[in-house]
């Protein structure tokens, strides 16, 4: 029985291949983008976050704001991003400043943003 066929990786340049079964970047290139973001604390989610935003905003929010059909189990930052708060002075970490969304939904919100676009798609 034959393998599969490595893949390119999806790093724009690199040469290297992803081995069957894997999606995305090669090690290297999945470590050199990791350095270059930051850990999820260094980025601003710790434990305010999750402690005060997260739980504030899933327990105002059960249920998805957008499909009503599933439960929450993403806070998204809505309508203004993380970023954005910070930049206009305002505490990210406030419920206020959030959504309940189910992970199918967040993902599609996210994939409609402009400012949030990522990998090959934020190219186009």
């Amino acid at each position: 029985m034959p393998s599969r066929a490595h893949k390119a990786c999806s790093t724009p340049g690199c040469p290297e291949l992803v081995p069957p079964g894997k999606v995305g970047r090669c090690p290297d290139c999945r470590r050199k983008a990791e350095r270059t973001r930051g850990s999820a604390h260094r980025r601003g989610y710790g434990t305010q976050h999750r402690d005060r935003f997260r739980r504030g905003v899933l327990d105002r929010d059960p249920v998805c704001v957008e499909c009503r059909a599933a439960p929450a189990t993403v806070a998204d930052h809505w309508p203004r991003s993380r970023r954005e708060l910070v930049e206009l002075g305002l505490d990210p970490n406030d419920p206020k400043h959030g959504r309940g969304l189910c992970h199918p939904c967040h993902g599609k919100a996210t994939a409609a943003n402009p400012q949030q676009r990522g990998g090959w798609y934020a190219e186009q």
